[in-house]
């Protein structure tokens, strides 16, 4: 079985202790450690920084072989388009357009999730966004529509959704890698505290597993 996953920072393992203790390496070890007959192997393609756009080149020029390949995709991607508007808004004291951010990050979703399903047979899974900041109600609302806009897209392609805000909720300080005051505030110094620890990384994987073993 190969599982490949598709993200930016936070699949890619931005701040955890080391690549091995990303989400997508976790589920594939504890995966390979449940069964000797089924054998699975990680692909990842995910950087720091990516958006929905950046991802969805990256798919359709660097990913076609191994999407083709493999029987379950994970898709996580929004939270760079989400951020780097809110950031904007926050430094400019000017109201978030979440609408007007969400329009081109729908169009970029369905593309990505489209291409997956003509490259492979691949079972889809798409990951929800967690709140890093829950202390902010602009965050709260503006990732509630993010990942209304997840669930409604993946639907559409009768992808699951690993609910990955739920598994978040409440327990983001001790998940979120330098956790502070949990505002968004926070994100206007030199280190964002938005990506998983490697205890966030855990709980993730932990979560998707069951998603990845009901799809071979």
């Amino acid at each position: 079985m190969l599982y490949t996953a598709l993200g930016d920072s936070i699949t890619y393992g931005e701040n955890a202790s080391s690549f091995a203790k990303a989400y997508p390496q976790l589920a594939v070890s504890a995966l390979n450690s449940r069964s000797r007959s089924h054998r699975v192997t990680g692909y990842v393609l995910a950087r720091p920084g990516w958006s929905s756009y950046d991802l969805l080149h990256a798919v359709t020029w660097k990913g076609s072989s191994a999407i083709n390949q493999s029987d379950v995709v994970s898709v996580w991607i929004g939270g760079v388009d989400l951020a780097n508007a809110a950031l904007s808004s926050l430094k400019n004291q000017q109201p978030l357009a979440i609408k007007q951010i969400l329009t081109p990050y729908k169009r970029n979703l369905h593309a990505i999730l489209s291409h997956i399903k003509s490259e492979s047979r691949a079972h889809i899974i798409c990951c929800t966004q967690y709140n890093p900041f829950p202390n902010s109600p602009l965050a709260a609302a503006s990732i509630d529509q993010l990942n209304y806009t997840i669930n409604e897209v993946a639907q559409s392609y009768n992808a699951k959704i690993a609910p990955v805000h739920r598994w978040f909720e409440g327990k983001q300080a001790a998940l979120v890698y330098g956790y502070r005051n949990g505002k968004l505030e926070d994100a206007l110094s030199l280190s964002l505290p938005i990506h998983p620890n490697d205890r966030g990384h855990q709980v993730i994987a932990n979560g998707l597993t069951p998603y990845l073993v009901t799809s071979y």
